[in-house]
């Protein structure tokens, strides 16, 4: 069975340790047989999401080195200053989707129906897109399918591809190290939303220096994206969530800004941020009790299918992180629907045999 050698993957440039996503090539899915058995496998594997808004507000050293949080680098003496700017905007954006959840019953109901089918574009532009194509290069997708991941990863404003995807595979190459943006064990909070407040700690600017992100910018949808990212986050994130309820079926701007734009964007941010925190606390460890990461169902259920943290942390290039069969994962259903247009090939998976050879020797026995 086939070790991945394709040129461009970035899981063999990252060096020891990290967690590559190799597999053979062809359109059908087929198994991944990883020469790696032994031990776990290494593939820049993303906590979901990377750091959202904040390096856009707070740019400082983001070119510096890899990783997000908060940006810009250390205080001296090594103590990470507050970036106050990022508390204000989150502080405000969260009052924000608290005034308009008293709008939603002055709404009429398309708005509310809108304001989901959003939600879950934003989601698909995460999960599907900066999280199990760009950053885990766990299939491959046509130019039609990229662009539309692309405008939808604007929708969900959580960095621009290139950086969420850096941000991700050092998260999953140093996690729970100094050196991971959102590290869990320095508690839920930081987890959360707390690395955002503060500058990077030093390991994750000079750990990310290390990494290979050229395959990145070798896509000229993630160049597009990133030359022109403040203007498509303002009209995906913004503009057409807004004027669409408005223009179509006469609601209101207000209520269709504060609903389809402010409430769904903030929803949308910490459903992110509950797999940084949540799914790395909370949970059982079937695949590998020796990692923080773990099987989280509400986090399932928010994510559209990334809650399964501790199986994606196991088997990071598989692009349905989780087990297929009967399980929740909207993502999953999503990219095999795009491979019966014909627009996804090369779907990787972790054979069946593999999973359970793991669950064996590392699993909880929880499943």
């Amino acid at each position: 069975m086939a070790v991945a050698t394709a040129v461009g993957d970035p899981s063999l440039r990252l060096g020891p340790g990290s967690e590559a996503a190799g597999g053979p090539a062809g359109g059908r899915r087929r198994p991944l047989a990883v020469a790696m058995r032994g031990r776990r496998a290494a593939v820049p594997s993303p906590r979901l999401p990377s750091s959202p808004t904040a390096a856009v507000w707070e740019r400082r050293g983001e070119e510096r080195g890899g990783g997000g949080g908060g940006g810009g680098e250390m205080a001296a003496g090594g103590r990470q200053g507050i970036v106050w700017r990022n508390v204000l905007l989150m502080g405000l954006l969260h009052l924000g989707a608290v005034y308009a959840l008293s709008l939603v019953p002055r709404a009429q109901l398309l708005t509310l129906l809108w304001a989901y089918f959003c939600f879950l574009m934003t989601a698909l532009g995460v999960t599907a897109g900066a999280h199990r194509l760009w950053s885990h290069r766990s299939y491959k997708a046509k130019l039609p399918l990229r662009i539309f991941l692309a405008a939808a990863n604007s929708m969900a404003f959580q960095n621009d591809i290139y950086e969420w995807s850096r941000d991700h595979r050092v998260h999953h190459k140093y996690s729970e190290t100094d050196a991971d943006p959102h590290n869990a064990r320095r508690g839920f909070f930081f987890a959360h939303i707390g690395w955002l407040f503060v500058r990077k700690h030093k390991d994750v600017i000079e750990k990310g220096r290390k990494l290979d992100f050229t395959d990145l910018l070798d896509d000229p949808v993630v160049r597009f994206q990133r030359k022109y990212y403040k203007s498509s986050v303002v009209l995906m994130c913004f503009v057409i969530p807004t004027v669409v309820p408005w223009y179509l079926w006469g609601e209101s701007l207000w209520n269709a800004y504060f609903l389809a734009s402010i409430l769904r964007y903030t929803i949308s941010l910490n459903v992110t941020w509950l797999v940084n925190s949540a799914a790395h606390m909370y949970g059982n460890r079937p695949y590998d009790k020796y990692i923080s990461p773990r099987q989280n169902t509400f986090v399932t259920l928010g994510a559209i299918g990334e809650g399964f943290h501790n199986y994606h942390h196991t088997f990071p290039f598989d692009y349905s992180a989780s087990e297929l069969g009967l399980k929740f994962n909207p993502t999953t259903w999503f990219i095999d629907f795009m491979f019966w247009l014909g627009l996804v090939t090369d779907r990787k998976q972790a054979p069946k045999e593999m999973i359970e050879a793991r669950k064996e020797r590392t699993g909880d026995g929880s499943a």
